[in-house]
């Protein structure tokens, strides 16, 4: 069955990201180097995402959760991409189960948030800014 294995976010440096990501509770998958086009495969995975899910006709290593792939600009045309995937809108969505525990963990780590916490229909949300600008919210769900 189809599923979404990798989104891939532009990165200045491969170390700078892991570091930041790492600091907010992000995992890393995977850290490869691919020799032929000089490279590394690097996946996160947010805080509290479980590593693997099976279903009654797969093996539990059959699938991942969805990846983040920090991908390293290799062009000027692509660092020129770099905090600005999306055109200024929220990029990524990052559900949880604790808003508040997260929330206080981003804030303690220095992200810097661009909308304070609100409650809406949906749920309870803020917006904040990675490192090189890409917008994301932070949401817990009704």
């Amino acid at each position: 069955m189809p599923h979404l294995a990798h989104i891939s976010l532009l990165v200045r440096s491969y170390d700078e990201a892991i570091a930041f990501y790492t600091r907010l509770g992000f995992t890393v998958v995977e850290d490869t180097f691919i020799p032929s086009q000089s490279k590394r495969w690097v996946t996160i995975r947010p805080p509290h995402t479980p590593s693997l899910f099976a279903s009654a006709s797969q093996s539990s290593s059959s699938f991942s959760q969805t990846t983040i792939l920090l991908a390293q600009a290799s062009t000027p045309e692509q660092e020129t991409f770099i905090g600005n995937q999306s055109g200024g809108r929220v990029f990524l969505f990052l559900a949880t189960d604790d808003f508040d525990r997260d929330y206080k963990r981003f804030s303690e780590a220095g992200v810097e948030w661009i909308r304070e916490p609100k409650v809406e229909k949906y749920g309870k949300v803020a917006v904040w800014r990675d490192l090189y600008g890409n917008l994301w919210d932070l949401v817990e769900y009704l």
